[in-house]
């Protein structure tokens, strides 16, 4: 009789043992079937199905591995084979749109840009001035220019004009500049330029800091409205989450509260990261006066709406990256422009320094190769009193570097925040800089290749938010001119391409372990795309859509063209 209840003992044992027959399967809310989705997980998987329960993924597997989960309340839905991937992000968004004024996006040439100018000058009030949105380009038109003093004079000999362009350049009319008072005795304040031709002439063209000497009136107050504005487009390209670094629609403190409150309601479809705007700091005793004022602390929030750094400036955009050899465009200076510096090293220094000590990051938009020079020399005395590796600290942009400066980057674990505004402004990076250092322009495959951690942006609005646009510059070097520029940067690998805004975004912000990847446990963010984005055609990633967005396991798109 011992002998027998010992038996069963021992039966019951090994019946019970494994786990997944020992207790039911979770019924899930939502699985999906018949699809292809890319994982992102650290094998680069690509399942058939996956389930979701409330705000996170269940289970991930095959068909037969999934449909455990279904109950008798599970929504089921078959992707008729379509491709999911993890929900796409953008590492370095100011806005999704170029803001209120003349819209000059649908502008393909210089007279398509003249007329619509014109158009509001004509209907503009006695006294106003007339101000552009910034979703233009000069690349984008035929001519391949902006206009001239003289043809922005002809058409508005009297009305002030300031046409906005990116986040660094203003080209104003003589009506604005006097209105200004900006005339060939202003000082040039420090981090700006104000163009002049090879006679000394005025252009028009105001950048940097110098634009601060335009005084535009004030936006509307920030409302709901424009972060709703903000995630219904992004959702729309399949985007999920967002870093904004120091700028987003004109107060950014104002913003993140609304973002906090918006997510306390429950309206938020879009996961935003900020950064504190410390563009202008010139002092470590700065930045500690910048953090006070905000009152806030770092990794404050949750994943809907977090605090993470903050944005530092060392130099300016394409037209004023801080470079080692002077630009080829020489604004009037002889061959002696080498672009703008708006933080001198030894002030730099001091303020990464501070930041250290009071335990924020910096995330430090820097241009040109001097530029990241400076950078990585303020990180390095940091790093040799307290290693900052693991810190998370990064460079926006470094689109200029040389094999010693990458190296230093590996040393001390830099992460890269990379653009795909050679896309839309590769011509004109080739005339400020030339042919050669156009082609090396955001050399992504360099920074992987030494084992950076990368992830991918737009930096909305100096170029559309569409992160396929992005994408299919990585992959062809391609422009939207038809001239390709760094062809040895190219990213043939459709996982790794994918990687950079999906799983590298999460790492970029130490939320990996949440978000990014289709896991188990992980925050259930995903697009349902048009097109296999690991098999289609490179030509073809441009023209993408996303068919539908999920963001904590709602939908939160859906495209007509979806069924």
């Amino acid at each position: 009789m011992a002998k027998y209840l010992l038996g069963l003992a021992l039966l019951a044992h090994c019946y019970v043992s494994p786990p997944a027959l020992a207790r039911e399967a979770r019924d899930a809310d939502i699985v999906f079937v018949n699809g292809r989705i890319y994982t992102a997980d650290p094998k680069d998987s690509v399942v058939a199905a996956m389930a979701v329960e409330g705000n996170r993924f269940l289970a991930v597997g095959s068909d037969n591995d999934v449909k455990r989960h279904i109950g008798p309340r599970t929504q089921i839905v078959d992707l008729g084979g379509r491709f999911v991937s993890p929900g796409l992000t953008d590492a370095h968004l100011h806005n999704e749109g170029g803001g209120p004024g003349v819209d000059l996006s649908a502008a393909r040439s210089l007279g398509d840009l003249l007329t619509a100018v014109s158009e509001a000058v004509k209907k503009a009030p006695a006294a106003a001035i007339v101000i552009t949105n910034s979703d233009w380009h000069e690349a984008q038109l035929r001519e391949q220019r902006v206009p001239t003093l003289a043809e922005l004079d002809a058409l508005a000999p009297d009305t002030p004009v300031v046409l906005v362009r990116g986040g660094h350049s203003f080209y104003v009319n003589s009506a604005a500049l006097r209105m200004f008072d900006i005339n060939s005795d202003t000082p040039i304040p420090f981090g700006g330029q104000i163009g002049r031709d090879a006679a000394s002439r005025l252009t028009g063209e105001i950048i940097g800091t110098a634009r601060d000497l335009v005084r535009l009136p004030a936006p509307p107050p920030l409302s709901e409205a424009d972060l709703v504005r903000t995630q219904q487009k992004m959702n729309s390209y399949g985007v999920t989450a967002v870093r904004i670094p120091g700028i987003y629609k004109g107060d950014l403190k104002a913003a993140y509260r609304l973002m906090r409150q918006m997510a306390d309601e429950g309206t938020l479809t879009l996961r935003y990261t900020v950064y504190l705007p410390g563009m202008n700091l010139q002092s470590g005793a700065e930045a500690r006066e910048l953090v006070e004022s905000w009152g806030g602390t770092p990794d404050e929030g949750d994943a809907w709406a977090r605090i993470d750094g903050i944005k530092i400036m060392v130099d300016g955009g394409f037209e004023g990256g801080h470079l080692s050899e002077p630009y080829v465009e020489p604004y009037g200076k002889g061959g002696r422009y080498r672009g703008i510096e708006t933080i001198a090293p030894a002030r730099f220094a001091d303020i990464v320094t501070t930041m250290n000590e009071i335990g924020w990051r910096p995330a430090v938009h820097a241009v040109g190769d001097a530029a990241l020079a400076e950078v990585l020399a303020g990180f390095a005395g940091v790093d040799a009193r307290t290693s900052i590796r693991d810190k998370r600290w990064t460079i926006e942009h470094a689109s200029l570097t040389n094999p010693a400066l990458t190296q230093e980057m590996r040393r001390l674990g830099v992460q890269v925040s990379v653009q795909g505004h050679m896309y839309l402004a590769g011509p004109i990076v080739e005339r400020y800089w030339g042919a050669a250092r156009a082609d090396r322009n955001t050399p992504i495959g360099a920074y992987l290749d030494a084992g950076l951690l990368v992830a991918g942006g737009t930096d909305a609005p100096v170029i559309p938010a569409n992160p396929f646009w992005e994408l299919y510059f990585f992959a062809s070097r391609n422009t939207i001119s038809g001239k390709a520029y760094g062809m040895s940067q190219r990213i043939l690998s459709r996982t790794e391409l994918l990687r950079l805004v999906t799983i590298n975004f999460a790492r970029m912000i130490g939320e990996e372990q949440s978000r990014g990847s289709i896991e188990p446990g992980k925050l259930a963010d995903f697009a349902v795309l048009s097109d296999d984005f690991l098999k289609v055609g490179a030509e073809r990633i441009r023209d993408m859509e996303a068919l539908a967005t999920y963001v904590d396991g709602r939908l939160v798109y859906r495209s007509p063209r979806y069924r």
